[in-house]
């Protein structure tokens, strides 16, 4: 399964793994962001995206329409911004 996860850009990541359906942050030491563990997200079709953070009772939902997705930095840098707010 480790192999086959790296071909799917929403697992891609160190410290990241896949389950029931999202993918979910195993270990923040290895994750590209800021972030907690057990975080779950996925992302979508221009750019759209959203996680869940259990740890910080917090939910995040990005709209957007810009193609190709992995163009624009938009979800690292919403995760940076979101989580330097809260510290």
């Amino acid at each position: 399964m480790d192999r086959a996860s790296g071909s799917f850009s929403e697992v891609s990541y160190g410290g990241t793994g896949f389950g029931l359906g999202f993918s979910v942050v195993v270990d923040p030491q290895y994750a590209p962001t800021i972030t907690s563990r057990g975080v779950y997200s996925w992302g979508g079709l221009a750019s759209t995206f959203f996680w869940v953070d259990p740890q910080e009772e917090m939910v995040v939902i990005l709209m957007t329409q810009l193609m190709p997705s992995g163009t624009y930095p938009l979800r690292p840098q919403l995760q940076q911004l979101v989580y330097s707010a809260l510290e």
